[in-house]
């Protein structure tokens, strides 16, 4: 097996990343080789080296790839250095002398308010249970601010009604609490009560299952999402579980809650992560200052 292969495996067992995610570094590093041109695996290592690298990369530019795409390549490349560097194989991780390009970091969209309080104020589109479950699908994302992946992990014992609150799973396979409004609760009762009706066998106890009783694959919670903004117009630009998740983390700001409590709901591992919403809320406070302001009116 090559070193590439014991790396990819690691990733697999040890650090339980997704098959996405795997291939996304497998051919990074594949990318790389080729590049390279390596006439043997078994010589695997002598091309990881810092000018090999940064040819590498100077190469990809060229190509006009985007700076983002460059820097997803070269964090697979260090992260697969690192791995041979702690097995002994390397002296140091070479990828970390390497400059990565600057990229643009643009500001996250939300959906306005007023388009989230029409949608629940509309009610299921129809009486089925699957259409049922696509609302409260929307209505966890926007409430809790959870990622598409900890909805999908999200099993019916995480749900713990008495304290109020959602064991949320996350990246790193970090824990955290979310709490659960009132509204959500209610919800949330509704739904179960349907669910156990319509599943009355779950032994992987998974809270959301698709039409054929499987459990959610992230696609289909992006399908979920984008079917139930659409039907309900007044969502412009993308609909997705992100822009949702971008949504209440905006509304939070703009309501008065503070960054920290917004970082710990929305599980960032820095305020870092967290601030970039300070950008929405001023925006908003903008708007307001103008609309507001008497000099700023016609005739002022």
């Amino acid at each position: 097996m090559s070193y590439q292969d014991q790396f990819l495996k690691h990733l697999q067992v040890q650090k339980r990343y997704s098959p996405r995610t795997i291939d996304l570094y497998r051919e990074a590093i594949s990318g790389f080789y080729l590049f390279i041109s390596l006439p043997d695996e078994n010589n695997e290592l002598i091309p990881l080296e810092y000018n090999n690298i940064r040819s590498y990369i100077s190469s990809l530019a060229n190509r006009k790839l985007s700076a983002r795409s460059i820097n997803l390549k070269l964090s697979a490349l260090s992260s697969f250095c690192s791995y041979l560097y702690k097995e002994g194989l390397l002296s140091s991780n070479p990828v970390k002398k390497v400059r990565r390009p600057k990229q643009s970091k643009p500001l996250p969209g939300f959906y306005p308010k007023e388009a989230i309080e029409r949608y629940f104020e509309g009610g299921p589109a129809g009486d089925s249970f699957s259409e049922f479950r696509d609302r409260i699908v929307v209505e966890v994302i926007y409430t809790t601010g959870i990622r598409r992946a900890e909805l999908a992990g999200l099993k019916i014992g995480d749900y713990d009604r008495s304290r109020g609150l959602l064991r949320v799973t996350g990246k790193g396979r970090k824990s955290r609490e979310i709490p659960v409004t009132e509204e959500l609760t209610v919800a949330l009762d509704g739904y179960l009560e349907l669910f156990r009706e319509e599943y009355p066998d779950n032994p992987s106890g998974y809270m959301f299952l698709t039409d054929s009783g499987q459990p959610f694959y992230l696609s289909f919670v992006n399908k979920i999402v984008r079917r139930e903004l659409q039907k309900a117009g007044g969502f412009d630009g993308k609909k997705s579980p992100h822009v949702l998740r971008h949504s209440i983390a905006t509304h939070l700001l703009n309501n008065g809650a503070d960054l920290n409590s917004i970082k710990e709901v929305l599980g960032h591992s820095s305020l870092a992560a967290t601030q970039v919403y300070t950008h929405n809320s001023f925006e908003q406070l903008k708007k307001t200052f103008i609309k507001a302001h008497p000099r700023a009116k016609k005739g002022g």
